[in-house]
């Protein structure tokens, strides 16, 4: 038993585990200090802030909103998924039955819809009060650039979203919004410099497929409902610490 307790001990007091779980009690207010503001999760603002930067004009809360859209996204996304088959057989007709069988369903529905379109115009007005603040100069252009990929991630979240209603406007927007992906240079076996066949770029690894079918709404589907979540909110976490290390919301402009 007592050497149970001994190894115990070792693992608790070993570099990985205090790095894990944040253990031990600094003894000194100063390395007290230095575990809250070092963790992201325990810390979320800078040590001081300037009483300008918590104006309401100054930002408009369009970031806090706009996160707050990908939670009410996330939630209701949650949900939808005990309703919803992603097979062309029955994804139709699961969203109906959403709409007009599930208790709250339509509601349910709604409000991911429209979070999502909120989430996309937020994140853009976000990014241009941004820019117009000049909040993209260092030491802060690190941060812009992960704020470009959330941009990038929130369209592509859109899109991959737009198929699984699986009606006519969810199948031919995302044949058209594929066939661009392949006329992509590079990338797209129809686009200019390509050094891919057509079975091999960026459309066919979208589809799974040559056609929008079975394959391309289960692709889909783990792409908007696992995949680009899961980055999305990596890159959240870094976003916001990083507001916190540059100082908070730029105080002038």
């Amino acid at each position: 038993m007592s050497g149970g307790r001994e190894r115990f001990r070792a693992l608790r007091d070993s570099q990985l585990w205090r790095s894990i779980f944040r253990t031990g009690v600094p003894q000194t207010p100063r390395s007290r200090l230095a575990v809250i503001v070092s963790n992201v999760f325990l810390h979320l603002h800078p040590l001081q802030i300037s009483a300008a930067s918590l104006r309401f004009r100054r930002t408009f809360c369009m970031g806090g909103l706009a996160f707050l859209s990908f939670v009410i996204v996330t939630v209701t996304g949650i949900l939808l998924m005990f309703y919803y088959r992603p097979t062309a057989e029955y994804a139709y007709a699961d969203i109906e039955d959403i709409m007009h069988t599930v208790p709250y369903g339509r509601l349910l529905r709604n409000l991911h819809r429209w979070s999502a379109h909120a989430m996309v115009l937020l994140v853009i007005a976000h990014m241009a009060r941004v820019f117009l603040a000049g909040a993209y100069r260092p030491p802060r252009e690190f941060n812009w650039v992960v704020g470009v990929m959330l941009l990038v991630l929130t369209l592509f979240l859109s899109f991959t979203g737009y198929l699984l209603p699986w009606d006519q406007l969810a199948y031919w927007a995302v044949t058209v919004g594929t066939n661009m992906a392949g006329a992509a240079p590079i990338v797209g076996h129809l686009g200019p410099f390509t050094v891919v066949g057509e079975g091999n770029d960026v459309r066919a690894l979208l589809l799974g497929d040559r056609v929008v079918g079975d394959a391309a709404i289960l692709r889909f589907y783990v792409l908007h409902c696992v995949v680009v979540p899961v980055i999305l909110v990596i890159l959240l976490a870094v976003h916001f610490y990083r507001v916190r290390r540059d100082g908070g919301v730029l105080a002038r402009y």
